[in-house]
């Protein structure tokens, strides 16, 4: 996992792996116009560990979508592993989240009635993807589940359902992870042990991950906050003292700069 064997994200390590430009985001509500993002620039090197954080309606999860392919900008440009992506259609944005991107989510969208193991193959499904089972138990073997496997989504706890919502995630072997309030519905011991996972596959296998969260406490465990209110990036300052969740070999390998 993490490499996609041509050496693809140790190339991504020489250059900025998101660049945004006055990144703009309009909704025409009725009469009314809602500006969401009101000239967004931001620069994400790969190997970076981001939160993004703000109010309710300040824009956080429009920039999500927009990083994560699945909107477009009203204006700007946003380049994703040197590709200019701002102006693709449906059809091309789906193909990048294919190829680059791995979403968690805070209710983790996992299906009921099925194991753990075919909801993580479930992406190589709909992207045709070859040798599924071998890839969707090494996915789950990633996130410490390989004894749980059959398990349907009701059966484990939330912290085991989140590990097998990040499996999938890492599934089609992303460069980048998008986790969308990934702690929101834990507790803060389970949380943690999420938080873990998140570092080791930054630290082990240089997956970029950015996460929106309203928990100052586990945007703790990144190097980087990004703050936005009212559509516009107030604050992006380094974590002095990142909080290691896990294991402490990580430690010194996690504090490393990542920048470009």
């Amino acid at each position: 996992m993490g490499d996609d064997g041509n050496g693809y994200h140790e190339d991504l390590h020489r250059r900025p792996v998101i660049e945004m430009s006055g990144i703009t985001k309009v909704y025409q509500m009725g009469d009314v116009q809602v500006h969401a993002l009101r000239g967004v620039s931001l620069r994400i090197c790969a190997g970076e560990m981001v939160a993004i954080m703000g109010p309710s309606g300040s824009g956080k999860s429009t920039l999500m979508n927009i990083i994560g392919c699945l909107d477009q900008p009203t204006s700007g440009t946003y380049r994703l592993a040197g590709e200019d992506v701002s102006r693709l259609n449906d059809n091309q944005l789906a193909e990048i989240r294919n190829r680059r991107l791995g979403f968690v989510f805070q209710n983790f969208n996992l299906l009921s009635r099925t194991s753990a193991l075919q909801n993580v193959e479930l992406p190589l499904v709909y992207a045709g993807g070859r040798e599924r089972r071998k890839r969707a138990m090494a996915a789950l073997e990633a996130v410490g589940l390989a004894e749980r496997i059959h398990h349907r989504p009701n059966e484990p706890s939330g912290g085991q359902q989140q590990r097998v919502a990040i499996a999938r995630a890492l599934v089609n072997d992303p460069a980048i992870i998008l986790a969308d309030e990934p702690t929101g519905n834990l507790d803060s011991r389970v949380g943690a042990e999420v938080m873990t996972i998140f570092q080791r596959l930054n630290v082990e296998q240089s997956i970029t991950v950015i996460l929106v969260t309203h928990e100052p406490d586990i945007a703790e465990h990144t190097r980087r906050v990004i703050h936005i209110q009212d559509g516009l990036i107030q604050r992006d300052e380094p974590v002095p003292e990142p909080r290691i969740a896990g294991e402490s070999v990580y430690h010194d390998q996690f504090m490393q700069s990542r920048e470009c």
